[in-house]
């Protein structure tokens, strides 16, 4: 079988020699695309995917716990000052980590996230609420990947 195929090659000429390696490269790298890249790709946009619902959920659960404390009868807590690194800090651990924290003073600060997950945003303010900031002037704007582009003022104390 090999001596034919050697004859079946020998009998082509270069050009045709040529142009079956090219085509030989092309099949290689379209088959190696569809079962190495592509599979690789959606594993990576699923695992991206599962990970913003586990932020979600995370943001959720201790919000919930949050929320059940203060049931409980715990009395709610004086926001601490300066403000900003308690929001920044909290923005962190609830994910956001592209929040943008200017202070506005030791009892006030103004946060700009350009995109969040909208339950776990009102999660994290529920929350800040929790630890005494209050939201002063909000405003979001929805974003074509179901995302809020997010700015607000946050105070310590009295929310008007």
């Amino acid at each position: 079988m090999s001596e034919g195929l050697t004859m079946w090659w020998q009998g082509r000429s270069l050009r045709e020699q040529r142009l079956l390696i090219v085509m030989s490269v092309l099949i290689a790298v379209v088959i190696g695309w569809l079962l190495i890249v592509r599979p690789l790709s959606d594993a990576l946009d699923e695992a991206k995917r599962r990970h913003g619902e586990a932020i979600v959920a995370l943001a959720d659960a201790r919000a919930r716990a949050e929320a059940a404390g203060q049931v409980q009868g715990r009395p709610a807590v004086a926001a601490p000052l300066p403000i900003d690194s308690l929001i920044t800090r909290t923005a962190s651990e609830a994910g956001f980590a592209n929040a943008r924290v200017t202070a506005q003073g030791p009892s006030a600060a103004i946060v700009a996230i350009e995109a969040g997950r909208p339950q776990a945003l009102f999660t994290w303010l529920s929350v800040l609420e929790g630890q005494g900031v209050r939201v002063r002037l909000l405003r979001a704007r929805v974003n074509p990947d179901r995302t809020l582009t997010f700015e607000a003022t946050l105070g310590a104390g009295e929310g008007r």
